[in-house]
């Protein structure tokens, strides 16, 4: 299973503040182990949300809100994407994580949508229109 997991934002996060080289050094070090195990397909920090946009839709409307925005506890300050065997594998590795703010800080886990959970509305047409995506992304990381 896929899962994706959020660093939460923090106002040390949002204000910009810029992790400690021994913060740096300690992720780098959970990622390497993350990385050997197999279980990190992707990941980034994220800059603060003052540097990002939100699109609003409304019917055919489209509204550019520029950022900061509010409420910091639910904004997102990086992610990974992880591959692992269930939840419970994944709740373990993140026990594991460096504490990722100089504060208090939370990580969420979302499982990631398989083919599978889309049942009859996912068509083998539309399984194969994803699969040919797939492969050219693919291509283009090559």
């Amino acid at each position: 299973m896929r899962v994706m997991v959020f660093v939460k934002a923090t106002d040390q996060s949002e204000a910009g503040e810029m992790p400690s080289e021994e913060l740096i050094a300690a992720m780098m070090n959970y990622n390497e182990e993350l990385v050997k195990a197999g279980i990190m397909v992707g990941g980034d920090g994220l800059h603060p949300s003052s540097k990002g946009v939100r699109i609003h839709f409304s019917g055919s409307d489209r509204t550019v809100i520029d950022g900061p925005f509010a409420e910091t506890k639910e904004l997102v300050a990086g992610y990974w994407i992880w591959e692992v065997a269930s939840m419970d594998e994944a709740i373990e590795w993140a026990k594991r994580c460096p504490n990722p703010m100089p504060g208090d800080s939370d990580l969420e886990i979302r499982p990631i949508f398989a083919a599978e959970d889309f049942g009859e509305a996912f068509t083998p047409e539309l399984q194969a229109q994803e699969e040919r995506l797939r492969q050219q992304i693919e291509q283009k990381g090559t």
